[in-house]
């Protein structure tokens, strides 16, 4: 719980946090730790928005020396609106994924949006991470002498029960590049085995490039009962992303005690599954043969999921962490 002025902390986000047809790890983790704030939900085509004037309105209207949370997908592409800001407030900013490691952006592009990341994260009170991984990144990529690590939570589950036991795979991911969909679905159909994948995600305009497969079935976004349903029909969870900061997604699955095979998740994955490296098509369909061919091999996957299931941090000490940085910020 926040405690004393903690209370009057300001939260600037993405006003799609809340809006179910949008799921993503990094809305979830905004709603879950943000109990207590005062939410300014701002809209816009984040990370450059047409309208930079929601931001600074939404700055302008806080008294001098609060305390202020802002996502960064709304405040490192915009160092001419936060940066002035942070010289009257303390400012912290939640770092979810670097800007410049999106998938699909041209060198221009990311070099340019890795620069106003680096104006504004130089110019703030804090900079939070979302996983010891990506903080060291952050430090090396930019220059810090100290970002702080506040690893997503998860809620108990119940274990899954499966199908039967092999053959039914899930992977909840919204469907863009950077989740490596296109590799996942190349990789199975070269696996000669009965194998059916459930994809749950937000559609994106990337859908129409995977190779089509009657074995695949997309979804679409799910929440409450439905998506716990997914998960408890699944007997494997895969996601081949490129390029994470933690993967929310793999400790859900993890509390569940689903085996886990994944890519770009070291810390959310810990020793609880197979750690493939992103990208790396021949390594992810090693794996996956394992899995379709050896009982022994599935067994023990089943047993070191259960084991990090056991491990796994809750949203309220996920909160209170969060709540002793920003405490911190105040004289």
């Amino acid at each position: 719980m926040w405690r004393g002025r903690a209370t009057n902390v300001r939260f600037v986000l993405p006003a799609d946090a809340g809006d179910p047809a949008s799921p993503s790890g990094g809305n979830v983790y905004d709603l879950r730790v943000s109990a207590g704030m005062e939410r300014l939900p701002v809209a816009g085509d984040w990370p450059r928005p047409h309208d930079a004037g929601v931001v600074e309105q939404a700055l302008a209207g806080i008294p001098d020396g609060e305390v202020v949370l802002l996502d960064g997908l709304v405040a490192c592409g915009l160092p001419e609106v936060v940066v002035p800001h942070a010289r009257r407030l303390r400012l912290a900013v939640l770092v979810h994924l670097p800007l410049a490691d999106e998938t699909g952006l041209d060198p221009a592009t990311a070099r340019f949006l890795d620069q106003c990341e680096r104006q504004v994260l130089r110019a703030v009170s804090a900079v939070v991470a979302t996983s010891p991984t990506a903080a060291r990144d952050i430090r090396v990529r930019h220059g810090l002498a100290n970002v702080h690590v506040v690893v997503p939570g998860t809620d108990p589950a119940p274990v899954a029960t499966g199908t039967d036991g092999v053959h039914n795979l899930l992977c909840v991911a919204s469907i863009t590049p950077r989740k490596g969909h296109d590799v996942l679905v190349r990789v199975l159909r070269r696996i000669n085995a009965d194998w059916r994948l459930t994809c749950v995600g937000p559609h994106r305009p990337f859908l129409a490039q995977l190779p089509p497969d009657e074995r695949v079935s997309f979804q679409g976004p799910l929440v409450g009962e439905a998506l716990n349903s997914a998960y408890a029909r699944a007997d494997l969870f895969v996601l081949a992303s490129r390029a994470e900061t933690w993967g929310m997604v793999v400790t859900e699955a993890l509390a569940r005690g689903l085996p886990v095979i994944a890519s770009a998740v070291p810390d959310a994955l810990g020793d609880g599954g197979v750690l493939v490296p992103a990208g790396d098509e021949g390594a992810l369909e090693a794996a996956l043969t394992c899995w379709f061919q050896d009982q022994k091999f599935r067994d023990g996957l089943r047993v070191r999921a259960r084991v990090r299931r056991a491990s796994l941090s809750t949203w309220d000490e996920s909160t209170e962490d969060l709540r002793r940085v920003l405490a911190s910020l105040r004289p």
